[in-house]
């Protein structure tokens, strides 16, 4: 027997598989098809953000008016503002929108008037100041009291 008869392998099954002679075993074939990535996935749901109480609408305390993330509006007169940058009422009465300019543009505003019409920005110094003092009545005191002709 010559020496090249000896180094040669007969062909078996295994050395017809080329991965078998790397040393790689059975190679199995996928058997489904790869499914792709999705560009948007749906992401999460939507946070129910906007205005809530339009002008002219009737709040009570504790309505939440807008739904912020930021300040797009300020809050004005008789409104109260959140961690979360809800605007919200302090006060029963009607809600009004307006604008003021500022040292850096015109900022929106969002404030409660107490009787359903007047506007804002309020002139303070014709009108006063407007208070809501929730259940106390200013009047009582003077209706108890005798007046100087009866005592």
């Amino acid at each position: 027997m010559s020496l090249w008869s000896l180094f040669r392998c007969p062909q078996t099954q295994s050395t017809r598989n080329s991965f078998n002679s790397l040393g790689l075993g059975a190679v199995r074939t996928a058997t489904k098809r790869a499914g792709g990535t999705v560009a948007n996935h749906g992401g999460s749901p939507g946070k129910r953000l906007g205005v809530k109480k339009y002008s002219d609408e009737y709040v009570i305390p504790g309505n939440i008016i807008v739904r912020q993330r930021g300040t797009q509006f300020h809050p004005g007169q008789h409104v109260g503002t959140g961690r979360d940058h809800t605007l919200f009422a302090l006060v029963p009465g009607y809600v009004r929108f307006y604008k003021e300019t500022r040292m850096r543009g015109v900022r929106k505003y969002v404030g409660i008037v107490l009787n359903k019409g007047e506007r804002l920005p309020r002139d303070e110094s014709s009108l006063g100041r407007s208070r809501f003092f929730g259940f106390v009545d200013l009047n009582a005191a003077s209706r108890n009291t005798p007046s100087p002709e009866t005592a």
